[in-house]
């Protein structure tokens, strides 16, 4: 019997919820292992032999461990690409590449404008004790409306962002946007109804419904 894959985080990191939904998304078997970051764990020998830099997650598969979340993503829709299910393309190398475009743009421009709003509202307030800096999320919401400016006009031409299908570029927003959506800020994607349509359509995905049932909204 193979074993099936592991996947070590904690089910509230945003970087762990990235690997586990596109688990979900492929109907891969796996075992979530628990590391509670808030303990610890993740600096432990064990964990550090899995991922070096003493984050979360990693990934076992066999012989074969990963770590960065990304890349284990893209690792496991390779494994388990189907006919029914290719998020990242790579049959077409016109569509593949829309979707590294996108991806990487979600990594170097969305992730940046958004994410300190995150940290500053949630994650700092929750791991550090410390109180929001507006300074840092008032900064952040003007890079991010600028950022939505540019998804607002793409997404009024396509449905998806890598053109009219579903790929990892879309499935790869899903973590940061959802915590965002918990802060005192949601209501910023208000001014963008094609993104705030794109973003509903995202969120009520199987796979997305399932993941984010353990990813809590209050804090």
């Amino acid at each position: 019997m193979v074993s099936p894959v592991k996947v070590f985080g904690h089910p509230l990191s945003t970087n762990v919820a990235r690997v586990l939904v596109c688990l979900e998304e492929v109907g891969a078997e796996y075992e979530l292992v628990t590391v509670d970051f808030l303990a610890g764990e993740h600096n432990v020998p064990d964990h550090v032999a899995r991922n070096p830099f003493g984050k979360i997650p990693a990934l076992q598969d066999g012989d074969l461990v990963l770590f960065e979340s990304r890349a284990i993503a893209k690792y496991i829709l390779r494994k388990y690409k189907s006919s029914e299910v290719d998020l990242l393309m790579e049959s077409d190398i016109e569509a593949a590449a829309m979707v590294d475009v996108w991806t990487e743009v979600e990594a170097q421009q969305y992730y940046p404008a958004l994410s300190p709003v995150v940290f500053e509202c949630i994650i700092f307030p929750i791991m550090r004790g410390t109180a929001t800096d507006q300074k840092v999320v008032d900064e952040s919401l003007e890079k991010l409306k600028n950022v939505l400016e540019v998804y607002e006009a793409h997404l009024s031409k396509h449905r998806y962002l890598a053109g009219d299908s579903f790929s990892f570029a879309d499935l790869n927003h899903f973590p940061f946007t959802f915590y965002f959506m918990a802060t005192p800020y949601a209501s910023v994607f208000d001014a963008y109804p094609r993104v705030k349509a794109w973003w509903q359509s995202l969120i009520s995905r199987p796979s997305i419904k399932k993941i984010s049932a353990n990813m809590p909204t209050k804090f």
